[in-house]
C-alpha cells in the first residue's frame, strides 16, 4: 500500500439514495456503478441485500458485470442481540449477494446500545466481534462501520475504542469512524482520529455527514490525522443533509494536500461523473458547487476578468481542466471591455478590437440587461447580438406576423393554434400548427415553417422553460423573462427574451434558439420539394 494511497469508496448507491427525492431503478444503480469503476473508485456499495428486492436485484445484474477496478460491496448490520452470527438472516444475506466485500455497521455510543438496541455494553461488542469473524470465515474482506463514533468517543471513550478492538481482533480489514449525526467539527475529528489512530493496527476510514455543513472539513481533518479510506457520495447526496462530497473531498486530497486517490486522467473526468450522476438521478446540479459546477470557475467583474486574462491565479485556486471543468467569463452590466473580448474569445465570435466598438457592444448588453435581459443564463443570445454588433450575422428569415388562437369548452381541455407567417429569402410561408399551449403552438408552427429550407432543425428540441417576472410590483402588467434551453446531438444553449407580454418574450426566445442553431451550424437555407409563393399547413400535435 502507497503511503500516500487514499481509498475511495463510494456509498451513492446505499447512503445517497437515502436523500429525500432520490430514487434509482435497478438499471440506474448499474449504471451509475460502471461508471464510478471507470473513474477508479475502490469500493462501491450497493445497497443493503437484507432490506429490499431492489437491492438484491442489484447485487445480481451486477454478477454479470465486469469491472475494472472497483469492488462492489454490500451493507448490512450486526448481528441482532442474543442472536449467533451464523443464524442472523441479514448476515447470511450479504453472503448470498455475492460480492467479496461486506460492510457492516455496529453501535459505539454507549447511549445507542442502551437506548436503541435495549441490550448491554457486553452484548454489544459480542455482536460486533461474531459477525466480523463470521464473514470472514465465510472469505469476505469485512468493512466495519463504527456508527455515532465521534459521539460516542466524546460520551465514552473507553467503550468506543474497545467496539473497534472487537472488530479489529475479529480479523475486520478496515474500521471506519462515523459521524453519523454530522455534528462534530474538524478540531474535534482530527483530535479524536490522532487519538485512535495508534491504539489500532487495522487501516481506519471516516464516514461524515453534513449536517454541520463541514463533512468535507471533517473528511479531510480525518485523513491529516492518519486515516486511509474516504467514504462519501457523487455530489454529497444523502439523508437529511446529505454525505462527504467525494467530488469535493478527492480533489482537495489529491490536488492541494498531495495524498493520491485516482490517475491524473480519471481526475480529468471529476466534472463528468458528477453531471452524469446528476442526470441520472434527476437532480438539479447547484450552478455554484464547488470545482464542478458551471459557476466554478466563471467571472464576472470586470476587474477579475482583466486579471485573469493575465494570469488565471489571480482569481482561481487551480486550473479547472485538472478536474474537467473550464473557465467561462460573463457578460453583463458589470462587465468591462476585457469580459467582452474574452467572451468573444470563448464563443468563437469574431469581434474587432477597436476601443469604440467594444465600448459600443458593453454599453448595449448593459442597456438591454437594464431593460431585463439575462446573458449570463442565455449564452446563445448574447453570441447572437455580438454578431448582430459587428454586422457578421446572416439573418435567414423574418416575422411577417403570428396570430395565436385559444379556445376552451367544459368538453374539452383548452386548444391553442397559432398561425406564423415568415419571410425566407424572400419567399413567404405561412403555416400553422396546434399545441398544448400557446408558446406550444408558436414552436411547432415555426418549425413548420422552417423545416424543410433547414431539415436540422428536425434534430432539435427544447428543453427547459422558465418564466421569471421582473416587476412583481405591476401585477398582470409587468415585464416578464423568458428562458429557453434547447438541445441538438447532446449539446444545449440557452436563450432569452423580455417583455410585458409573455408571448412576445417566448417568441423571443425560441427566434434566438432557432438563430443560433442556424448561425452554429453555418446552414444556409435550402429549396423545399413544394415550389410557391405561399404554403399552408396545419399540424396537429
Amino acid at each position: 500500500m502507497r503511503e500516500n494511497k487514499i481509498h475511495l469508496y463510494d456509498t451513492t448507491l446505499r447512503d445517497g439514495t437515502q436523500g429525500e427525492g432520490i430514487s434509482l431503478s435497478v438499471e440506474d444503480k448499474v449504471k451509475i456503478a460502471i461508471r464510478l469503476d471507470q473513474f477508479g473508485m475502490d469500493f462501491i456499495e450497493g445497497g443493503w441485500p437484507g432490506s429490499n428486492p431492489k437491492d438484491m436485484a442489484f447485487f445480481d445484474r451486477m454478477k454479470e458485470m465486469k469491472l475494472n477496478h472497483a469492488r462492489i460491496a454490500a451493507f448490512g448490520s450486526t448481528c441482532r442481540p442474543n442472536v449467533a452470527a451464523d443464524e442472523d438472516a441479514n448476515l447470511r444475506a450479504l453472503i448470498d449477494s455475492g460480492v467479496t466485500v461486506a460492510t457492516i455497521f455496529g453501535k459505539s455510543w454507549d447511549l445507542h446500545v442502551t437506548e436503541a438496541l435495549k441490550t448491554t455494553l457486553e452484548e454489544n461488542v459480542r455482536m460486533v466481534g461474531d459477525s466480523v469473524r463470521f464473514l470472514k470465515a465465510n472469505g469476505l474482506t469485512v468493512i466495519f462501520d463504527a456508527e455515532h463514533f465521534f459521539d460516542g468517543y466524546k460520551n465514552n471513550a473507553a467503550y468506543a475504542v474497545s467496539v473497534l478492538k472487537a472488530a479489529e481482533e475479529a480479523g475486520a480489514d478496515w474500521v471506519v469512524l462515523c459521524d453519523t449525526n454530522g455534528g462534530s467539527l474538524p478540531d474535534e475529528v482530527f483530535a479524536i482520529v490522532s487519538a485512535v489512530v495508534p491504539q489500532l493496527a487495522v487501516p481506519l476510514g471516516i464516514h461524515a455527514h453534513n449536517d454541520g455543513e463541514v463533512a468535507v472539513a471533517n473528511t479531510l481533518a480525518a485523513i491529516r490525522a492518519g486515516a486511509k479510506q474516504v467514504q462519501g457520495t457523487v455530489n454529497g447526496i444523502g439523508e437529511r443533509c446529505g454525505n462527504a462530497n467525494l467530488v469535493s473531498v478527492i480533489p482537495n486530497l489529491q490536488l492541494k494536500l498531495g495524498y493520491s486517490c485516482v490517475s491524473e486522467e480519471n481526475l480529468g473526468q471529476l466534472t463528468k461523473l458528477s453531471r452524469y450522476v446528476a442526470e441520472i438521478a434527476n437532480m438539479s446540479m447547484p450552478n455554484n458547487q464547488p470545482f464542478v459546477g458551471n459557476s466554478a470557475f466563471a467571472h464576472k467583474g470586470g476587474i477579475h476578468v482583466s486579471a485573469v486574462l493575465k494570469n488565471p491565479q489571480t482569481y482561481e485556486h487551480m486550473e479547472p481542466e485538472l478536474i474537467g471543468n473550464r473557465r467561462r467569463v460573463l457578460v453583463s452590466e458589470l462587465a468591462g471591455q476585457s469580459n467582452l473580448l474574452a467572451k468573444a474569445d470563448e464563443l468563437n465570435v469574431s469581434f474587432d478590437q477597436e476601443k469604440a466598438e467594444s465600448r459600443e457592444m458593453i454599453k448595449l448588453i448593459k442597456e438591454r440587461e437594464y431593460q431585463g435581459y439575462q446573458y449570463e443564463g442565455a449564452e446563445a443570445s448574447l453570441s447572437l447580438l455580438m454578431m448582430e454588433g459587428t454586422g457578421k450575422l446572416n439573418e435567414l428569415f423574418s416575422l411577417e406576423s403570428f396570430k395565436i388562437f385559444m379556445e376552451k369548452s367544459p368538453e374539452r381541455s383548452i386548444l391553442s393554434e397559432a398561425m406564423v407567417k415568415l419571410n425566407i429569402n424572400g419567399q413567404i410561408m405561412h403555416t400553422a400548427a396546434e399545441g398544448n399551449g400557446p408558446v406550444n403552438a408558436l414552436d411547432h408552427a415555426l418549425r413548420k415553417a422552417l423545416e424543410n429550407h433547414f431539415p436540422c432543425l428536425g434534430e432539435m428540441h427544447l428543453t427547459d422553460y422558465k418564466v421569471r417576472v421582473l416587476d412583481e410590483g405591476e401585477a398582470t402588467a409587468a415585464k416578464v423573462r423568458v428562458l429557453i434551453e434547447s438541445a441538438r446531438n447532446g449539446e444545449k444553449w440557452s436563450t432569452v427574451g423580455v417583455s410585458t407580454n409573455i408571448i412576445e418574450a417566448s417568441w423571443e426566445a425560441l427566434v434566438d434558439s432557432v438563430r443560433y442553431l442556424l448561425w452554429k451550424e453555418g446552414c444556409e437555407a435550402q429549396e423545399p420539394e413544394i415550389q410557391g409563393e405561399l404554403k399552408v399547413g396545419i399540424a396537429n400535435h
